[in-house]
């Protein structure tokens, strides 16, 4: 428990304290961002405000995972190691694409194509090295079966070993493209994502301290939790907490530095790694409601505009710039996004408190 709070505290100090030194850095670098011309007008003086900020709390979760770690004199574990796998994979393919449009001073850097390249190797890399490295009592990080509170029966390898692995392979590179990309459609306001993202990683706190106090190897049953390291998975997910909110304090409207697509897919990376190795990936639909509402409005706005011939569900997407576009303040989206993320937060954390209920009746 203290490596969580010395991860959490570490992080927010890296952030918090050593972003105005990245800002004056990525500054001198040009790295400023670019800004849509067809979209709110009140955005066109945010041109030129340094970006690639998923730079500093990456760094600054990473840093503080280890340090924590090295404090308590533990061992790193591969549940934590493959969150980071994933968020650093998924935030160099955003590094690149925002290196790209810093370069061209153009909102288009990578092609949509070469994103989901770069986030597929990742998720393949991250789905093999998971079904690895099992623990004394034989439990991988990750599970062949798709998961809502836990595990359910529906495993995927009873199609056979080949098909089965290819199929899992698929899930994973599919929750993984899915939540990056969702996540870095909702980075669209000053603080949206970062607040966001921010109940989804508590969330995980919760999960993952609740899965290790009624762990299956604890000879806890009924409504046990077969998880490998659950524990450490509460440290890296503190070590984001802590970083996002520090970085969240120069984010804020009017933000000094915006996470770009560096910040959004790393952020999309761990939560999808998150919600595999807690075994709760059907959850992460209610958990993460708020991207995947951004997601839909998006997907639902260009069906329409191609059936209709031009016409047009929303005033603009994602979703967040329609009721700015209506009238909103910025700030006022941004709130009360983040009180629809906290709601969804809570009630995922409820549902999954309340399954181990049922099972403990």
């Amino acid at each position: 428990m203290i490596a969580v709070i010395l991860a959490g505290v570490i992080s927010l100090l890296y952030t918090l304290v050593l972003t105005p030194l990245f800002v004056k850095g990525f500054r001198k670098l040009e790295w400023g961002q670019f800004i849509r011309e067809d979209g709110p007008k009140s955005h066109y003086a945010k041109r030129g405000t340094p970006t690639m900020g998923g730079i500093v709390f990456v760094t600054g979760a990473v840093f503080a995972y280890f340090v924590a770690k090295a404090i308590m004199g533990e061992t790193p574990t591969v549940s934590a190691l493959l969150v980071i796998l994933m968020s650093v994979g998924c935030g160099i393919v955003g590094f690149v694409d925002d290196y790209m449009k810093t370069l061209k001073q153009q909102s288009l850097g990578l092609g949509g194509w070469a994103k989901i390249t770069g986030q597929v190797a990742v998720g393949v890399a991250f789905a093999l090295i998971a079904l690895n490295f099992p623990n004394e009592h034989g439990v991988t990080p990750a599970s062949t079966s798709i998961s809502l509170f836990r595990d359910t029966a529906f495993d995927l390898m009873a199609a056979g070993t080949i098909i089965g692995l290819i199929l899992f392979i698929l899930w994973v590179v599919f929750i993984a493209t899915a939540t990056s990309n969702s996540v870095n459609l909702t980075d669209g306001l000053d603080g949206l994502a970062a607040g966001t993202s921010i109940f989804v990683f508590i969330s995980y706190i919760i999960i993952g301290f609740w899965q290790f106090s009624q762990s299956c190897f604890a000879g806890l049953e009924p409504g046990c939790y077969e998880v490998r390291d659950p524990m450490d998975l509460v440290v890296i997910a503190a070590a984001f907490t802590g970083a996002i909110i520090g970085f969240l304090w120069w984010n804020t409207s009017p933000a000094l530095l915006y996470m770009g697509d560096t910040g959004s897919m790393a952020i999309g990376g761990a939560i999808a790694a998150l919600a595999i190795l807690t075994k709760t990936e059907l959850l992460l639909i209610v958990l993460g409601g708020v991207f995947i509402m951004e997601t839909l409005s998006v997907i639902l706005q260009r069906l329409f505009f191609k059936v209709t011939g031009g016409k047009r569900i929303f005033r603009m997407s994602p979703i967040h710039h329609h009721f700015e576009l209506g009238g909103w303040p910025e700030v006022t989206v941004v709130v009360r996004f983040w009180i629809m993320a906290g709601i969804l937060a809570l009630s995922g954390v409820g549902m999954f408190y309340g399954e181990w209920l049922i099972i403990n009746d």
